[in-house]
């Protein structure tokens, strides 16, 4: 899936790192994001990140 770069960073604005798989689909969910994002953050493995960095590489993986 491919998800515009620049949505996802407004998503993942305000997060505090490192965040839960789930404290991060929360906060996109709270910041509005679309559904194509929040399908996209579903799908990232449940883990710990430490940076959005991090998020957006994995999401890029999907």
């Amino acid at each position: 899936m491919t998800v515009n770069p620049i949505a996802m960073q407004k998503a993942l604005g305000g997060i505090s790192y490192p965040a839960a798989k789930q404290d991060i689909v929360d906060a996109a969910r709270s910041n509005g994001a679309d559904q194509d994002i929040v399908s996209a953050l579903d799908g990232i493995p449940d883990k710990e990140y430490e940076t959005p960095a991090e998020v957006s590489k994995q999401v890029g993986k999907e």
